[in-house]
């Protein structure tokens, strides 16, 4: 009889490490989750006659051909993959309808949407999401476009968009936490339109993508633990 209950002891251990594994490993990537939700930013978008792509190009590099539309949305991402698009259909006849074409221009239609109140900086209201016709040259970029009718734009350092007709008054494409949607504090940010601004090729962060998993050092820390767990686990088993 004492064999088979010193066996048991000498799997009670085992078992119990195992579910202090399984909940360490909860924890960890519990954490990593947590850690961020996205970042505040205006994305950009085009229109491709019914639905809307996200731009592979800034509004700076991308020159638009004459009847096409352009989108801008301001909303908390994590990525690209599921950023918000604006709220309005990239409809270029509805937009442009009452700006006649005109020789030595071009017309491109915009659709500016400054998002929701659940995305907006704390003690900001988001203006009510409009569209503009903008006739432009016919070389005109995206944002030259969008500095013809949507004053004052507000860039940072590195170029990226910030703010359109003065949305938000601050703050640009900073990471926001997961927990309360608070916000990291962002870089100086200067004011102007395009013409004015160092390429201004960039509406979104340069780690756009990596917001939402875990970090490194989490998943390094959680190995570790797997590790240990696996070592004990084999010493346990040489005392039997």
């Amino acid at each position: 009889m004492s064999r088979p209950q010193s066996a048991a002891r000498s799997r009670n251990p085992v078992i119990a490490l195992l579910a202090a594994l399984v909940a360490a490993s909860a924890v960890l990537l519990g954490a990593g989750s947590a850690e961020a939700a996205g970042y505040r930013y205006w994305s950009f978008w085009q229109g491709n006659g019914q639905n809307w792509e996200y731009a592979t190009q800034g509004p700076s590099l991308l020159r638009p051909d004459d009847g096409t539309v352009q989108g801008f949305r301001f909303a908390v991402s994590e990525d690209s993959g599921d950023a918000a698009q604006p709220r309005r259909a990239p409809d270029f006849g509805a937009i442009c309808a009452g700006t006649p074409a005109k020789d030595g221009a071009k017309r491109v239609a915009l659709v500016i949407d400054p998002g929701t109140a659940a995305d907006a900086p704390k003690g900001e209201e988001p203006p009510a999401p409009r569209t503009a016709c903008a006739q432009v040259a016919p070389d005109a970029s995206s944002a030259e476009a969008l500095a013809s009718v949507a004053k004052p734009l507000r860039y940072d350092s590195s170029a990226m968009l910030c703010a359109i007709s003065g949305y938000p008054e601050s703050g640009c494409g900073e990471q926001v936490s997961g927990e309360d949607g608070s916000a990291k504090p962002s870089a100086p940010s200067t004011t102007g339109d395009a013409s004015k601004t160092a390429d201004a090729s960039k509406t979104a962060p340069d780690d756009e993508g990596s917001g939402g998993g875990p970090s490194a050092g989490l998943l390094v820390g959680l190995g570790a633990v797997l590790l240990l767990g696996v070592a004990a686990v084999v010493q346990a088993r040489r005392r039997r």
